[in-house]
């Protein structure tokens, strides 16, 4: 696993609709806002280059220090970004492959407003597993 993971889920209308630090490093105090603002500053790359090519996984599209800021974009423009600093593009891509599914999961639940935040403990519970399956 990495050293060192945030994953955000950001809709299309740039608003964080889900957060974890997925990672097994010890946890600096400022660590959770030194990620939000890397991932944030990282937007702009990703709404360039979600319009250039149709490809669903981005890569990595940014650096900062030793992290690198990974994306998939959903067909309706939701971001899954992941900040880490592992080189398992394999495994990130399949990370993202399924999340995505579990995404879908949560967006036919009728209970659930697309865009609002997800508070589901399950799909939390899921998305660590497959954080510590794939990274």
């Amino acid at each position: 696993m990495a050293t060192t993971a945030c994953f955000i889920i950001v809709s299309r209308n740039d608003i964080p609709i889900y957060e974890a630090e997925v990672g097994s490093a010890t946890k600096r105090e400022d660590a959770a806002q030194m990620h939000q603002f890397i991932l944030h500053a990282a937007l702009d790359i990703v709404q360039d280059l979600a319009w250039t090519t149709s490809a669903m996984y981005l890569k990595a599209i940014d650096r900062f220090n030793d992290m690198v800021v990974s994306v998939y974009v959903t067909a309706g423009h939701t971001r899954f970004m992941l900040l880490h600093d592992s080189r398992n593009d394999d495994g990130i891509k399949s990370f993202f492959q399924e999340v995505h599914e579990l995404y879908i999961k949560i967006l036919l639940n009728p209970l659930y407003l697309p865009g609002s935040r997800i508070t589901s403990s399950h799909f939390d519970t899921k998305v660590r597993a497959l954080a510590r399956k794939y990274l």
